[in-house]
């Protein structure tokens, strides 16, 4: 029966080091939970960036749908102005036809009439839009916050790697100054929404 034979490779007894003298590198154990807190700091701030910004595309998008809608509300208002026009021009034409007249008197009247509450739904879908394009611009501006603080964080996390690589204490200090201009960008997003 052949000998089966284990070969360790250098990354075996690199484990099994770390393993059986884990509190003799305490540098390298508090910059990698010092990492993990940061991606999970920089998932969370990647997450809220892009909420922010499909959130500012959803208010675009309302913006634009309502004023089509408001468009669409002038156009209506403009066809029923048209037909007070064409119905004053068909009084002023029938004076002397008292029956044609009081008919086209009485359409001028009743366009008149249509087109106030026309007017009034199109200037109240007009402030739907206003409303909506600046519910889309402040979370723009939000999803800008949100954005840099992700990258603040990535720049972090990349400093912390090269930190544990070099074990020099003033990257190490970089990074805490990265890392904390990450969260306060973070901050700032969250609270000016």
């Amino acid at each position: 029966m052949p000998e089966e034979f284990e070969v360790h490779g250098p990354h075996d007894h690199a484990v099994e080091h770390a393993g059986q003298h884990h509190d003799e590198d305490p540098f390298a154990s508090r910059m990698a939970v010092i990492t993990a807190i940061l991606a999970t700091i920089g998932a969370l701030c990647a997450y809220q960036s892009g909420n922010s910004e499909n959130l500012a595309l959803y208010y675009k998008n309302e913006a634009a749908i309502k004023k089509t809608e408001a468009s669409n509300q002038w156009n209506y208002y403009q066809a029923k102005g048209e037909k007070q026009n064409l119905a004053e021009l068909g009084a002023a034409l029938s004076v002397g036809n008292a029956e044609a007249h009081a008919k086209f008197a009485a359409d001028v009247d009743k366009y008149k009439q249509q087109k106030e509450p026309i007017r009034a739904k199109a200037e109240e879908i007009e402030k739907e839009v206003v409303t909506s394009d600046a519910q889309s611009e402040v979370l723009l501006h939000g999803h800008h916050r949100w954005a840099q603080a992700t990258t603040l964080i990535q720049v972090a996390i990349a400093l912390s790697a090269i930190t544990l690589l070099t074990r020099k204490n003033w990257l190490r200090n970089l990074t805490f100054l990265v890392a904390a201009a990450g969260v306060v960008s973070g901050a700032v997003a969250l609270f000016a929404a």
